[in-house]
């Protein structure tokens, strides 16, 4: 069976490069171990909004204090 798992992750926006990466190894492993999908095959694809583009019961994450 030919598998390509497909994770899909939605952030706001802020954090680092490193955290970033990080956060990509540590679901490629996770799927990998869970699925037995190979890691070349896992895709994990990264949106990033802006807080004022988000919001939650009605405020925006960038009105938040």
């Amino acid at each position: 069976m030919s598998t390509m798992p497909i994770v899909n992750i939605d952030l706001i926006a802020g954090r680092s490069q490193e955290q970033l990466k990080a956060l990509v190894q540590d679901v490629t492993t996770a799927v990998t171990k869970n699925t037995g999908a190979p890691a070349e095959h896992v895709h994990v694809i990264l949106r990033e909004m802006q807080p004022d583009r988000y919001g939650v019961a009605g405020v925006l994450k960038s009105d938040e204090k």
